[in-house]
């Protein structure tokens, strides 16, 4: 894979072996090692508006064919370094929200907004 211009579409496999698209936001250099940053690309605006918006981070590797190759990060300190790179770098164009934050839009159980009574 070369480096993809941002906004391009990658197909990926799943674990499955079943294709997903996704855009391309960046990539990025972390000690020695080259990183993408995803997110799932939707066909229907139904699809996004549902969707989590999920970050997907991706270690380059070359295989022993020398073809580059998309990888997920096993190790927890390095995905936390790498994506809070990648957070510094898209919070600029991108609300980003940690896993238990949202966008204040939620609906309490009486189906008013928080916060309000």
């Amino acid at each position: 894979m070369d480096h993809e211009a941002e906004g391009t579409l990658v197909t990926l496999l799943d674990e499955d072996g079943n294709e997903k698209e996704f855009e391309h936001l960046a990539t990025l250099e972390h000690d020695g090692s080259s990183y993408v940053a995803l997110v799932p690309a939707f066909l229907e605006p139904e699809e996004l508006v549902e969707s989590d918006g999920e970050l997907v981070i991706l270690k380059i590797i070359v295989d022993d064919s020398g073809e580059e190759i998309l990888s997920s990060i096993d190790d927890d300190d390095e995905f936390d370094a790498v994506s809070s790179k990648f957070e510094k770098m898209l919070e600029n164009d991108y609300e980003i929200l940690e896993d238990n934050e949202t966008d204040g839009d939620e609906l309490d159980e009486d189906g008013d907004e928080d916060g309000d009574e």
